[in-house]
């Protein structure tokens, strides 16, 4: 779904809104999350939008780890550059979670993620 806003801007929601546009430059959030997925360490994930005065949005990675496993903020950038994502599509912050808010079908509820990274955003 998309609708032009008060200021001539378009907005996406819904489905299509698994891109991320970052200073004119868009993040398939899919190409990001495949690699997490790959990650010996990750469990679960999703990245989604935080609102940035600057560049409109950033990329929030959410992640689960397996059991055990740590994972911090470097080594998930140096993991993704290794595995040769593109250096602009990389998350500017990553949040470990215990769980993630599912519907009943057992799908993350990335709206309600959205909404926790706009929270981080008015924070600072």
């Amino acid at each position: 779904n998309a609708r032009m806003d008060d200021d001539g801007y378009i907005r996406i929601t819904g489905r299509s809104k698994d891109i991320i546009i970052r200073g004119g430059e868009n993040i398939p959030v899919v190409e990001v999350e495949e690699l997490l997925y790959r990650h010996p360490a990750v469990q679960d994930a999703a990245v989604v939008a935080m609102p940035d005065a600057r560049l409109g949005e950033r990329a929030c990675a959410f992640v689960s780890l397996k059991p055990g496993a740590e994972l911090g903020f470097d080594g998930l950038v140096d993991y993704l550059l290794q595995a040769k994502l593109t250096r602009q599509y990389l998350p500017e912050r990553l949040e470990l979670v215990d769980d993630f808010p599912r519907t009943p079908s057992g799908k993350i509820q990335k709206f309600v993620l959205r909404e926790r990274a706009k929270a981080f955003t008015a924070a600072r």
